[in-house]
């Protein structure tokens, strides 16, 4: 495929490989381990963002999930939290959370976290949780503690990443509406061996074929992992990818993908898609799915929070809100532009996707208000 893909193509094929339209993945271990990673700092987030690619899904079976450990949450690349396979942690650790180890290092003996102390207190952690045991944030804290580290400050949470991303610890089932921590041998005892080569052609493979068509710099933003490397992952998987223009730039994509958009890919339907999405967090750059007038709204001051949104034929057009009651979720939606009648119908129906999956009705629905 040689020809300059035209921008609708590469929206509707980003929206079919991250499996937002009719696919055969029927679990959220499977959705995960195609896509690679799911950025999840939010828990609930993160289970909408399986929930709404497993078809018939609901909160309960997502969070049964978690339970189960057929899948988790841990630091895998770029220092956030994701959701993964769990026979994915290890080589996915060895190759990107290293980079993140010693980015960070630098911070973690600025909050005090040095030797000895550091590997006292991640003992301490791992004997804690022997035998499945989950540990609450606050008892992580209380242990950390004893084992004669400060947790003042950031220093307890920088602990908690620096044991994830060494594969002592990940981040378990919530117990309620609390985060816990659980030892990554006990939750995943089966891992995938990949390591070096095999390992960065592997992820560069599940990148490309749940994301593309993409830049390699996209990979490297998307991974953590430089531009040589990322190249090079690329480059490894000649036989599974190809090339495409677009806007003039070379990007790469899978063979079954550059199949769908010369057979013609329909349009897409209507999505509430959570805050912390791959559509939007899968790329640096979101001007494929989102006006670039209207980026920041999507992200309000540049925080780190990102708003929910709609989408309509893989389009952002609006970003939505929900308010929680005893018996139904109100919500309010935020448009780039005033919608139509049809457009604020067809957003109503993907939020009751939503409501459903939650098992909670869609309550009160409060009048548009453009972003400002």
């Amino acid at each position: 495929m040689t020809a300059e893909l035209a921008h609708v193509e590469v929206r509707r094929a980003r929206m079919a490989a991250l499996l937002l339209g009719d696919h055969g993945h029927a679990s959220p271990s499977s959705v995960a381990a195609w896509v690679g990673a799911l950025q999840a700092q939010d828990y609930s987030s993160g289970a909408w963002s399986l929930g709404i690619r497993v078809p018939g899904s609901t909160a309960r079976s997502v969070d049964e999930a978690f339970a189960s450990g057929e899948v988790l949450r841990t630091w895998p690349m770029r220092g956030t939290i994701h959701v993964i396979a769990p026979q994915d942690a290890r080589w996915m650790l060895a190759l990107t959370g290293t980079r993140t180890l010693a980015a960070t290092e630098a911070r973690r003996r600025e909050v005090g976290l040095e030797q000895p102390g550091l590997g006292r207190a991640v003992d301490a952690l791992v004997g804690a949780m022997a035998g499945r045991r989950r540990i609450t944030r606050a008892h992580a804290m209380t242990i950390i503690g004893e084992a004669g580290v400060d947790v003042g400050g950031q220093a307890g949470y920088h602990v908690l990443v620096y044991a994830a991303l060494i594969g002592a610890i990940c981040i378990g089932p919530n117990d309620g509406a609390t985060q816990t921590f659980v030892r990554l041998d006990d939750w995943a005892p089966r891992q995938r061996e990949l390591s070096g080569r095999d390992a960065l052609t592997e992820l560069a493979w599940r990148y490309v074929r749940s994301h593309g068509p993409v830049t390699a710099a996209e990979f490297a933003g998307w991974s953590g992992l430089t531009l040589t490397a990322a190249r090079a992952g690329i480059a490894a998987n000649v036989d599974r990818v190809t090339s495409a223009l677009f806007r003039g730039t070379e990007t790469w994509l899978s063979r079954e993908t550059a199949d769908a958009i010369r057979s013609g890919l329909p349009p897409g339907g209507t999505l509430a898609l959570p805050g912390f999405d791959e559509v939007i967090l899968g790329y640096k750059d979101r001007t494929v799915h989102v006006p670039r007038e209207h980026v920041p709204a999507i992200v309000p001051g540049g925080n780190g929070v990102f708003r929910p949104t709609i989408t309509i034929d893989g389009a952002v057009v609006a970003t939505w809100s929900r308010t929680d009651r005893a018996r139904r979720i109100d919500v309010q939606l935020m448009p780039f532009a005033p919608l139509t009648p049809r457009r604020q119908s067809l957003a109503r129906k993907a939020l009751e996707r939503y409501s459903r999956f939650r098992g909670m009705p869609l309550g009160a629905w409060v009048p548009p208000i453009t972003n400002r």
